[in-house]
């Protein structure tokens, strides 16, 4: 196995995990900023309500966009799998 098919593999993988993780990052992004400017406007400082909808924002996420993350995962798994005999050598 050449350092280039490593480094080849490596990047893919990297590049499928941002992919996955990327919907469940940007919903905590906007939720998170959403609660800063309702907090900021309000006065309100409380680490209850910065948490709350942040986290309820990812999880929705997550339960939206499982079968699609499952499927990618899946996708690039049974890829790997195929190419080990080409790997081994």
């Amino acid at each position: 196995m050449t350092d280039a098919l490593v480094v080849g593999i490596v990047r893919q993988a990297i590049e499928v995990a941002v992919m996955v993780s990327m919907p469940m990052l940007v919903a905590g992004l906007v939720a998170g900023v959403a609660v800063s400017v309702f907090q900021t406007v309000t006065s309100i400082q409380d680490n209850v309500l910065a948490f709350i909808p942040r986290a309820a924002a990812i999880f929705a996420v997550f339960a939206l966009t499982f079968p699609w993350m499952l499927r990618v995962l899946t996708g690039f798994s049974r890829q790997l799998i195929m190419r080990l005999p080409e790997l081994v050598r």
